[in-house]
């Protein structure tokens, strides 16, 4: 995970483990001579592609379910390993045609994992900014007539991402040494896996033990779809109603059913009990105290969605007019409001709170430039890269002038936005990169597309003053925001993963050809695949404003589009109460992580909720996911106490292959829906109110 569930998700991170307080041993542990020469395997990045493609894949349909996605570093290493060991055995020296096989080491596992986390990666844009430019009527009706506008728009992000992020690397991870927990725990599981035969042992049973779960809740998802109100989705309130316990329909209206989602089980294992049960108390102070108390107070309203049931949907929201509901709204969008405000001036803060001791730390790197360099080689101050194995000042530079180049270029024809418009873009995804990386290397969280929505707010103020009408407004401000959020988000991936490679010593310029070669991959691939989950489920970007829910809440698309409505509308369309509860709750938030941060000592951090997950639960409709995360993170939690050992072994493997299985098996039900023979053609729906209320 970068682990940061939600980059929109950037929201949640788990509690890193003790083999995440390593680094120090690790760092400073031998490297067998023998492993210099393990480095030249090209099949390395071709598998480590394949894996980044599978976690992309499950990032967007995991992402279009709740804004929720995953790094794919540890993944790719335990995969990567189990398939390029067995291929090194089977091909020992000189491999077929001279390219497979060969021995198989740690800096080749580390080359996987980089082609990997750049393959997965870019689907956060697919999940957030896109999308709501459709839902804004900002391109065309069919994704598929914008192919060409969506590659080059991806194509902006990732190559200028991955080129102005070389010269960071020495900054963050030689001078400043940030932890990067997850990267940090990539390194020592790829140091684990390849230590003789016990570490073959150890390989064999995470990698077991991640295909299984993997193979088993990819089976059951796909199946699942067939007979969703049986195996996934457990209508209580609806079947208590059909029982005659008439005033239980309530639990249905307001979307308070079980969904055995593997996935966010998996999900609330990796994140942790504060995180998952903050998310919990969020969805049950939003959803089980305000709405309610909303609709019974007319500040409001449902929709009925059925003639012959008393079936309500409080979840419905336009976005194409809102400013009628400012005056009738549904709970849903009352909520959105109080949503993207505390999260927006949570993860302020806490950057803010995160970057003052590194202001202070930042003389002593000025200082340190004055030492002499014997003296900094000493103290580990210094690059121990030997300088063959760096990243050429001229690949970097070449590259980052073409990409500046190639996105004013596409941003003026495509998009139509002038020279300056691009380049204050990339400069706000830069400048936004040194925020998701500080809060990467130190905490694991990545609030990058969080903390982007200000290019939303500085472009707002830009079209106002420019006079721009409304559509071309929200064109200039949705455009701006997925360049300076997505090269954000890949420039922060991307350093965390030459963190993995400083670790090891593996050579950066292999990685970095790793990372070319995955962005490549990821620009095609979230796109196509943003086309077939479009496909196969319109309401993505054409919700349906009186029919049941999407089956994809989508709510990180619903807080990009709500906050270019606002800064691009005349008047605000945020109802009077929405907005004052948005206001107090925003200052609230940032009332206790001061107290916590300033007068809370750090061993009672974990009783204070983290805001931006109950933030988030105000924005996701889908109350069930909350629920599965809070189960998997208690069930974690005891595991952990019960059985360290196997919590070791086989925790992430199997957490990773929940995440994994769920997502493919989610874009082959798409592929079904496609060919007409998915659940909605063949399927039962008995224990839902209808096929199109579950899965």
């Amino acid at each position: 995970m970068s682990t940061a569930i939600d980059r929109d998700t950037t929201v949640l991170h788990r509690e890193p483990s003790y083999n995440e307080k390593r680094e120090d041993s690790l760092e400073e542990a031998p490297l067998e001579e023998k492993e210099d020469r393990y480095e030249d395997h090209d099949v390395a990045v071709f598998v480590g592609c394949v894996l980044g493609s599978i976690v992309g894949a499950s990032n967007i349909y995991l992402g279009l379910k709740t804004g929720f996605t995953f790094g794919a570093q540890l993944f790719g290493a335990i995969f990567g390993f189990a398939i390029l060991k067995a291929l090194s055995k089977a091909l020992p020296d000189s491999g077929l045609l001279g390219f497979l096989g060969g021995p198989f080491g740690p800096k080749e596992n580390c080359t996987v994992q980089s082609a990997a986390t750049a393959a997965g990666g870019l689907g956060i844009l697919m999940v957030s900014a896109v999308p709501a430019m459709y839902q804004l009527n900002l391109l065309s009706d069919d994704p598929s007539k914008d192919i060409g506008k969506l590659i080059a728009l991806v194509s902006c992000t990732a190559f200028f991402g991955v080129f102005f992020v070389i010269p960071l690397r020495k900054y963050f991870i030689v001078h400043q040494k940030l932890t990067f927990p997850t990267p940090a725990a990539t390194a020592y599981t790829i140091r684990s896996l390849h230590r003789g035969k016990s570490g073959a042992a150890a390989a064999r049973k995470k990698s077991l033990a991640l295909l299984y779960s993997f193979c088993a809740v990819f089976v059951f998802k796909v199946v699942s779809g067939y007979a969703p109100g049986i195996l996934y989705d457990w209508h209580i309130g609806w079947t208590l109603y059909r029982l005659g316990f008439t005033s239980m329909i309530n639990l249905e209206n307001y979307g308070w059913w079980i969904q055995f989602t593997p996935a966010f089980f998996g999900a609330g294992m990796l994140s942790g009990l504060n995180a998952s049960w903050s998310f919990f108390g969020g969805t049950v102070l939003a959803w089980g105290i305000i709405s309610p108390s909303l609709i019974k107070n007319g500040l409001a309203f449902g929709k009925p969605i059925s003639e012959e049931y008393p079936l309500v949907t409080y979840m419905s929201m336009s976005l194409s007019d809102p400013n009628s509901y400012a005056e009738t709204p549904s709970p849903r969008y009352w909520l959105l409001w109080p949503g993207v405000l505390i999260m927006l001036m949570y993860s302020f803060a806490d950057v803010i709170i995160t970057c003052i001791p590194i202001v202070r730390s930042s003389f002593w790197s000025i200082l340190n430039e004055k030492i002499p360099y014997s003296y900094r080689l000493r103290h580990g101050n210094e690059d121990k890269t030997p300088m063959a194995d760096r990243i050429p000042t001229s690949w970097w530079t070449i590259g980052l002038l073409l990409s500046t180049v190639m996105s004013c270029a596409i941003l003026a024809t495509q998009f139509h936005m002038n020279v300056g418009e691009a380049i204050l873009a990339l400069l706000l995804g830069f400048l936004f990169s040194f925020i998701g990386i500080q809060s990467s290397g130190y905490t694991d969280v990545n609030p990058v597309s969080t903390v982007a929505k200000a290019s939303q707010l500085i472009f707002g103020g830009i079209s106002k003053g420019t006079g721009l009408a409304i559509h071309p407004a929200q064109t200039l401000n949705m455009t701006a925001g997925v360049i300076a959020a997505g090269s954000a988000a890949q420039a922060t991936d991307m350093t965390g993963d030459l963190k993995t490679g400083y670790l090891l010593r593996a050579k950066p310029k292999n990685q970095f050809i790793a990372q070319l070669c995955g962005s490549v991959v990821s620009i095609f691939l979230t796109c196509g695949l943003f086309i077939l989950f479009t496909k196969a489920s319109p309401c993505i970007i054409h919700p349906d404003e009186d029919g049941p829910p999407c089956t994809y809440g989508a709510p990180s698309v619903a807080a990009w589009a709500a906050v270019a409505i606002a800064v691009t509308a005349p008047k605000l369309p945020i109802p009077a109460s929405s907005g004052y509860t948005a206001i107090g709750l925003a200052i609230f938030s940032v009332v206790c992580l001061v107290v916590k941060t300033y007068w809370v000592p750090k061993k009672y951090w974990g009783y204070f909720p983290n805001w931006n997950a109950v933030g988030l639960a105000f924005v996701v409709p889908n109350l069930y996911y909350s629920i599965a995360m809070a189960v998997g993170s208690t069930f974690n939690h005891f595991w952990l106490l019960r059985n360290p050992a196997g919590y070791d072994m086989y925790m992430f493997a199997v957490s990773a292959g929940m995440l994994a299985g769920e997502g493919l098996g989610g874009v082959l039900q798409a592929l079904l829906a496609i060919a007409g023979v998915d659940g909605q053609a063949y399927g039962t729906a008995i224990g839902c109110p209808g096929m199109e209320f579950c899965g």
